[in-house]
């Protein structure tokens, strides 16, 4: 049962930072330096919750915030974007998705040997999350004005923190939280199904 929590808990902390990479992260590693159900001292991931990490993590999320909105401050009033797209939001999913495989085997190898599977489920739950959140904050952010588009990923980083949060608190949370991020994404795709059949209906 334990190792079923643990596992559970780290898919948790996978999607959060999924949805964002680095305050989740930030988080999880102030959990585990407070002992505050997650652990990495004494594994082989004890170093995301070493001092010099947290710090790196603070100045990427500050660098991340700066960058948007600079980006935001340079877009035409028509732009939508908040500098998350392309080879930069790519770049951002494959962080998230590292992180959340590494938060993932970290919580695992906290009371077992095997931690393989945390990374694995880890780094799916990031990938599913990080889908997900994309997806919606493309949808909203194209009704929205750049101002209040740019806005947008702090509701991310809310809900990254939320989960984490959560995940740790009570791991069967992570079951609750992954199946609304699945839910997101499979209604966004049916809808851009549905829009790109009325395009060809149009034609």
């Amino acid at each position: 049962m334990n190792y079923v929590l643990d596992l559970l808990q780290g898919a948790g902390l996978g999607g959060a930072a999924g949805m964002r990479p680095f305050l989740p992260t930030l988080l999880a590693g102030a959990f585990a330096s407070a002992d505050l159900g997650v652990d990495f001292e004494g594994t082989s991931f004890a170093f995301l919750e070493a001092s010099w990490f947290l710090l790196a993590l603070v100045v990427c999320v500050i660098v991340l915030a700066v960058a948007q909105r600079r980006g935001l401050r340079t877009q035409s009033p028509s732009a939508t974007g908040t500098g998350e797209e392309g080879v930069a939001g790519a770049a951002l999913a494959g962080i998230a998705i590292g992180l959340g495989a590494l938060l993932g085997a970290g919580s695992m190898d906290d009371r077992f040997d095997v931690w393989w599977p945390g990374l694995i489920v880890g780094g799916l739950a990031a990938a599913l999350a990080n889908a997900a959140v994309r997806s919606l904050l493309t949808r909203v952010r194209a009704r929205l004005d750049p101002q209040a588009g740019a806005a947008l990923p702090l509701y991310a980083e809310g809900g990254g923190l939320v989960l984490g949060g959560a995940s740790v608190a009570f791991p069967p949370l992570a079951l609750v939280g992954l199946g609304f991020l699945a839910f997101l994404l499979r209604g966004g795709r049916r809808r851009e199904g549905e829009k790109y059949a009325g395009l060809r209906i149009l034609r």
